[in-house]
């Protein structure tokens, strides 16, 4: 599965967030990279803030460019406001679930773990990241896979009540996708009604 395997640390300073989890290069070098980094005098375009801000919300899930615009078309055609749908659609990856419940500790993690099949759905082995999980969905992890070393570091002191739409059972080692969750819910720092009107030009 293609997937964007570049310079993390370089991306989350373009933002100036750490989209891809702590980042300790973020923290000593807070401004973007490149000669001009430190200029604060340039000027972004209407369409270069609109383009960012699509960038920042495909990077942080790990979706390439066909993928996300794929998922906006569905949410454009879906009822309700296109923005908010667009980042619930991208919350409801298999990938970005198993992140939420603190199985791995970056999405990358998580994605390596459903491609390697160590994540099941309703009891079956799902091996694709992009997954649309549905409430009422219990997404745990493979028996065998269950004392991996990975797993057990992200899970110890994880605060799973941080995600009110998801409902962790530490005994089974699996959560139930309660229900979509609401914008103000979803913790991620994205403007998503930039990208609504980026794709509307």
């Amino acid at each position: 599965m293609a997937r964007y395997t570049g310079p993390k640390s370089k991306i989350a300073r373009k933002f100036g967030e750490p989209i891809f989890g702590e980042d300790k290069v973020l923290s000593k070098k807070n401004f973007p990279p490149g000669q001009h980094g430190q200029n604060k005098r340039r000027k972004t375009s209407e369409y270069g803030v609109q383009l960012r801000e699509k960038q920042k919300a495909k990077y942080t899930y790990g979706v390439l460019e066909k993928q996300f615009h794929n998922l906006f078309l569905k949410a454009a055609r879906s009822k309700g406001i296109t923005g908010e749908i667009l980042l619930q659609l991208l919350e409801g990856r298999l990938d970005n679930v198993v992140y939420r419940l603190g199985i791995a500790p970056t999405r990358a993690a998580a994605r390596q773990l459903v491609l390697h099949r160590h994540i099941t759905v309703n009891g079956q082995v799902v091996n694709v990241a992009s997954y649309a999980v549905q409430p009422g969905d219990v997404v745990g992890v493979r028996e065998k896979a269950k004392s991996l070393e990975v797993i057990s570091d992200a899970l110890a002191g994880f605060n799973h009540s941080k995600y009110p739409w998801i409902e962790w059972d530490e005994n089974a080692k699996a959560g139930k996708f309660l229900h979509v969750p609401a914008r103000e819910d979803i913790p991620e720092n994205i403007k998503e009604q930039l990208i609504v009107e980026l794709y509307s030009k």
